[in-house]
């Protein structure tokens, strides 16, 4: 049967009237079912127009000032991830091509920009010419000349490949002299072993850097048809972090010859087979200045949070083998065991951290949200601190200038208001609590008024510990007691690369190829800050 708006007026004279009728009846159902399915289009574009303008809402309205550090981040991720989930949607409802979200006015700045992609990347090109490069004008037909090109780059990526080193060792013998040559191996870091140093750096890079556990690295590899058992790998990062401990030593003297030293400590669970369940044990962190030229941090993995450890770490004026122990100033917070830290060696001299003396008037307004005392606290407290911002890039001698032309006036009126309060709140109180620490150390809070190395706080140290607290959620507990020092040596070197603009996996693998023909004597120029001049000279 023809369709009706085929035909004219003179086809339709020539139709029967139950035909036409027939032919009206099949066009209104048609226009009926079209009108169905855009009135169903137009309640999906509806319904994903308001999802994504509630996301815009939840995106730039949410209170994260409420979330930790791990929740902000999977919030965002989620919303990135729902919001490219909604465009695509609400694209495909529309029949339009696939486009990038688009954003509006100053949406644009919450947008991270695409950045080009980096040179060093292996390119291969894909070559899209016209398979008729003749002129399709008709009456032309003439061959065309090529007269430029456009170019665009997607990145891709190839999942870790295994390959062998086949080593050959040629046998060269004289048949006069029945005397036989044959060219040495090469030390390895796993002499008579299956893995190149590559693979024992890729396990111990996954294990300590991407904080992927050995059943996840054995189950990774089996992907690829290699097996590698945990109890392997793991005797491989073993072998590695044996390796490094000559570095360690030296990364920890390097770090120890600072006169400004940043110090924090963290928990993390250590198996105790014997009582079948995990104990608290810490990692002590000991970072260089926060304006030190040259950054450094190491770790120290120890059994207990008592001032014995860092005591043993830092030296003492008694040292039994008479080493000399570290003198300088010692950013902190207010831990108890650090007096007995400072009163070890007479040379030290104790800096406070602001932040957590912040940290207390925040708690505080977040408990009773009506604190009129906290908020001044903490508004106070962030003009010093916007201060500190400006004063960042300068030297040490200008930074101690500025502190005392601008901020300290700011300080003393912080002690004044703080002893004013103080004596107008109740002992015990939260309140009274609060305004005691500050007031209790502001001997070492305002240590940073006598000298411009010193920062206001312990931000840069707690910085640099976060690794730790990141993968003790991946791999929960350290194995043993020796498990851990192996973990805080190799953690030492690569999160010092890291802070030294390095790549950790490049950095880690070289050092390993070098170490077994590597003099002693010359172990610096090993250490991350002394291999990045290497390469400047090269």
């Amino acid at each position: 049967m023809q369709e009706l708006h085929d035909l004219n007026d003179e086809d339709l004279r020539g139709l029967a009237p139950e035909t036409v009728a027939a032919l009206a009846h099949q066009m209104l159902q048609r226009l009926r079912r079209q009108d169905g399915e855009i009135k169903f289009k137009d309640a999906k574009i509806e319904k994903i127009t308001f999802q994504l303008a509630r996301l815009k809402a939840w995106k730039f309205g949410a209170k994260t000032e409420a979330m930790n550090a791990e929740q902000k981040r999977l919030f965002e991720e989620t919303l990135a991830e729902d919001e490219a989930n909604l465009q695509a949607q609400l694209e495909q409802a529309r029949g339009q091509a696939s486009t990038p979200p688009a954003t509006d006015g100053d949406n644009n700045k919450r947008k991270p920009r695409r950045q080009p992609l980096p040179d060093h990347l292996r390119r291969v090109e894909h070559h899209h010419e016209p398979d008729d490069t003749n002129c399709p004008s008709p009456g032309c037909g003439k061959p065309m000349k090529r007269v430029g090109e456009d170019v665009s780059e997607r990145l891709d990526i190839v999942p870790a490949e295994f390959f062998v080193h086949r080593h050959i060792y040629g046998k060269w013998a004289c048949r006069c002299c029945q005397c036989l040559v044959q060219e040495a191996a090469p030390p390895q870091i796993i002499d008579g072993g299956m893995p190149a140093t590559g693979l024992v750096v890729h396990t111990m890079i996954s294990r300590f850097v991407d904080h992927v556990p050995y059943y996840r690295q054995e189950a990774i590899n089996a992907r690829s048809g290699v097996h590698t058992p945990r109890s392997t790998l793991a005797s491989w990062s073993g072998r590695g972090g044996a390796a490094l401990e000559p570095l360690f030593v030296a990364q920890k003297r390097f770090v120890l010859s600072t006169r400004v030293l940043h110090a924090d400590e963290t928990p993390v669970a250590m198996l105790d087979p014997g009582a079948g369940k995990t104990k608290r044990a810490y990692v002590w962190a000991y970072a260089r200045g926060a304006f030190d030229a040259v950054p450094g941090v190491v770790y120290d993995f120890c059994l207990g949070r008592g001032s014995q450890y860092p005591i043993a770490f830092l030296g003492a004026d008694d040292d039994p083998n008479g080493r000399r122990g570290w003198s300088g100033t010692l950013v902190r917070d207010e831990y108890k065991a650090y007096e007995h830290v400072m009163a070890a060696e007479p040379g030290r001299v104790a800096a406070g951290c602001l932040a957590h003396a912040r940290r207390k008037f925040d708690e505080l307004l977040r408990d009773n949200g009506k604190s009129a005392v906290a908020t001044e606290a903490l508004q106070r407290i962030a003009r010093i601190y916007r201060i500190e911002r400006e004063l960042a890039t300068l030297t040490n001698k200008e930074r101690l200038a500025r502190r005392t032309a601008v901020a300290q006036p700011l300080w003393e009126e912080l002690h004044k208001w703080l002893r004013l309060e103080r004596a107008r709140v109740h002992d015990g109180s939260a309140t009274a609590k609060a305004l005691n620490y500050s007031l209790n150390a502001w001997k070492a809070l305002t240590r940073n008024l006598l000298d411009g190395e010193v920062n206001v706080d312990n931000n840069h140290c707690e910085n640099l510990i976060r690794p730790w607290a990141l993968g003790r959620k991946a791999w929960l507990f350290a194995g043993s007691e020796l498990a851990g020092q192996r973990a805080a040596i190799v953690m030492s070197l690569v999160q010092s690369a890291k802070i030294n603009g390095h790549d950790p996996h490049a950095y880690l693998n070289d050092v390993l190829t070098r170490l077994p023909t590597h003099l002693n004597s010359r172990i610096d120029e090993l250490l991350p800050h002394n291999w990045q001049r290497r390469l400047k000279a090269a």
